[in-house]
């Protein structure tokens, strides 16, 4: 018998043993969301394929094995989209208080991030407020709302009414060199904390009574940090142009790009300047200035009920405002500037001066609060009472007006822009009695409902560009707005046939109808319509950080 070295022999027994059962493979990802119809975000044709996730980024897409991931999501007929940006969302300050069940409303929209500081922000407080709220610079701030834990994701802006109400308080001068010093310290802090620009709503008391030297002087601190000059701007309608021209000033003046908010044309004689509004933009573009645009899906505005009153009567304070309000003859005075002044942001004038075409919601006066949704000539018929009377009534306490102040046409013009991204100007607005508007609740479904599916103004790729990468852009979040390998996995899931707004005037926080998920940073907030509790949610910190937190 031959004899064999014993390593062949153990060789030999190796090969002769039944093999061992090899443990399964780590799966590769975390999720695949399989067989969808992905629109990327860039404008380009959707395409059928899978999406897989992998620690909160886009791991892959494509033909792609369901044994790779621990979880599998089947979205066969269903539309996989970027998460929409929300280019108006006031203020992420909700979470702090009232959880991930703030968000809601959002996230039944698709909504995975909110711009938020327009004229007011949440940081920088001093004195009773940073007493009440428990913080006072932008960095402290951040620092809470992470601590608290958020459902989406917040870019948050410094705003320049926080600053002069900090500072002047609500005086119609304007601010001495010393005044001015200490507002741009302000703006250094939050860009050093990362806020991705100033913000203003030049509208309102007292931002009203800022020079643009002022204005500019702020913006070029949001500049220097590369940042960006947000407006509500200081005229939406006898003066349009020229306000489009003050904030091109001044976004060349503080060698800053320009983002103006939910651009309008308010009031039927000024329906006309929507063309030349539009090409203002386009010229500065041209010429190589960085200016965009968003709107939000609405011919009726939303503001607080006095602002349809003269911005004269606000330089003593809201809460003097109100206690004026009772006096006969100051009404009749405010009424005949209503009435008959021009040169100013006249709300009730942009109405057609009709009660009919003013809604008010969140009416807070207790012989009224009962009548949200109608508009004022409709509570006057109901309670007997005058118009005049019902608005002045409604004003001594806070109430928010919707003028029907736009045109449809108009709308759809500014919509097919390139550089147009879209808002709800409302942001969180769950659990609370926030939402007037249907905005709140209806945006984003109301834009692939009516603008796209019924009216066919966009396509359902162009939709989305500008609901996700245009606002990605405007906001410089570069990693978010597109579907690719490497990007943050801000994700929405929808039924392009069945997504449509819900919330009416009467109605307005009633839920949109179908998405069907939504994951921020990778994680699932939504899954059939309702929310998960996951609070993945970060803010979104701006270029001007200095890398603490």
């Amino acid at each position: 018998m031959p004899r064999f070295p014993r390593r062949a022999l153990a060789l030999l027994a190796l090969l002769a043993a039944p093999l061992a059962a090899q443990p399964a493979p780590t799966p590769a990802f975390d999720l695949i969301l399989q067989g969808g119809r992905i629109v990327d975000g860039t404008g380009a044709p959707s395409y059928q394929a899978d999406l897989a996730i992998a620690n909160g980024r886009i791991a892959a897409i494509g033909r792609l094995d369901p044994a790779r991931a621990k979880r599998v999501i089947n979205v066969a007929d269903q539309v996989v989209a970027p998460g929409f940006i929300d280019m108006m969302g006031q203020s992420g300050e909700m979470f702090i208080d009232r959880g991930g069940e703030a968000a809601i409303n959002l996230l039944t929209q698709g909504v995975t991030t909110i711009q938020a500081g327009e004229g007011g922000s949440s940081a920088p407080l001093e004195g009773g407020g940073a007493q009440l709220r428990g913080w006072r610079t932008m960095r402290e701030y951040f620092r809470k709302l992470e601590a608290a834990g958020m459902p989406l994701n917040v870019a948050q802006n410094v705003g320049h009414t926080q600053l002069r109400r900090l500072v002047i308080g609500d005086s119609a001068r304007q601010a001495t060199p010393a005044e001015l010093d200490r507002m741009r310290a302000y703006v250094e802090e939050a860009m050093q904390a990362g806020a991705i620009g100033l913000s203003t709503s030049l509208i309102y008391p007292p931002a009203i009574f800022a020079s643009e030297e002022e204005i500019a002087a702020l913006a070029a601190v949001a500049g220097r940090h590369g940042g960006r000059y947000y407006t509500h701007m200081r005229n939406e309608g006898d003066r349009l142009i020229e306000a489009i021209d003050e904030a091109l000033r001044i976004g060349a003046a503080a060698n800053t790009p320009v983002h103006i908010y939910h651009l309008k044309t308010a009031g039927e004689g000024n329906w006309g300047k929507m063309d030349l509004a539009i090409a203002r933009i386009r010229a500065a573009r041209a010429a190589g200035q960085d200016v965009a645009v968003d709107v939000y899906p609405y011919i009726n505005n939303g503001l607080g009920i006095r602002a349809l009153l003269h911005p004269r009567n606000a330089e003593r304070g809201q809460r003097a405002l109100m206690e004026s309000l009772k006096d006969p003859a100051v009404r009749a005075r405010m009424r005949a500037e209503m009435e008959t002044e021009s040169g100013w942001e006249n709300w009730y004038a942009h109405a057609g001066k009709d009660w009919n075409r003013i809604v008010l919601g969140n009416i807070q006066h207790d012989d009224y609060k009962a009548h949200n949704g109608l508009s004022v000539q409709g509570i006057a018929d109901r309670t007997g009472k005058d118009a005049w009377t019902v608005f002045f009534d409604i004003a001594q306490r806070e109430a928010f007006a919707m003028p029907q102040s736009m045109s449809e046409a108009n709308k759809i013009k500014a919509m097919r822009e390139p550089f147009t991204s879209f808002d709800t100007d409302v942001g969180p607005a769950g659990g609370s009695s926030v939402a007037s508007h249907p905005r709140a609740w209806g945006a984003f479904p109301r834009i692939f409902a009516r603008y796209v599916r019924e009216l066919g103004v966009l396509t359902l790729e162009e939709a989305v560009h500008k609901a996700s990468a245009v606002a990605a852009n405007e906001i410089g979040a570069y990693d978010r707005g597109r579907l690719s390998p490497g990007l943050a996995a801000d994700i929405v899931v929808f039924d392009p046939l069945r997504i449509r707004d819900r919330a009416t005037f009467a109605e307005p926080a009633l839920p949109s109808e179908g998405i069907s998920h939504v994951l921020v940073n990778g994680s699932v907030v939504l899954e059939g319509g309702k929310s998960t509790g996951a609070k993945p949610g970060t803010v979104l910190r701006g270029p001007g950080w200095d890398g603490v937190r």
